[in-house]
């Protein structure tokens, strides 16, 4: 099966992020898109796999995430799950708050976990990959 690939202003429009974004991103190293050597300028297009990151990436974003956080973040769920792209292995995550470490950390999603947290006060970010992908197909078939 041919893998199908997005334009800039597709993926802007598919995962609800800038182009400035894109671009940004881009120039940081944190989404890099597939770059054809073919014709006069140079043509940037984006693995459907691109665009969930993208939507990880403008998710953390929407909850209040600094750039670094997000980026950090996309990182950690890398290498935690190098397969979170792919729709058939979307689980469910959390970012909290790891008080020994003063930072954040990325942890499968526990009901009870998330409500202990919340309780004694620490912040605590759900990511639903599943919920991403949903959404990402529904714009994608729409």
């Amino acid at each position: 099966m041919q893998e199908t690939f997005f334009t800039s202003k597709q993926a802007a429009k598919i995962t609800g992020c800038t182009l400035r974004q894109l671009q940004y991103w881009r120039e940081k190293g944190v989404v890099v898109p597939v770059i054809s050597g073919t014709g006069t300028g140079r043509s940037l297009y984006y693995s459907r796999s691109d665009l969930v990151e993208l939507a990880v990436m403008e998710y953390w974003l929407s909850v209040g995430l600094s750039f670094d956080l997000a980026r950090q973040s996309l990182k950690m769920l890398k290498d935690k799950e190098p397969e979170f792209f792919n729709p058939e292995k979307a689980r469910r995550w959390m970012l909290a708050w790891n008080s020994k470490m003063r930072s954040l950390k990325l942890l499968e999603f526990d009901l009870e976990d998330a409500i202990a947290s919340l309780k004694s006060g620490q912040p605590v970010i759900p990511l639903w990959l599943d919920a991403i992908h949903e959404e990402l197909t529904k714009r994608l078939v729409g």
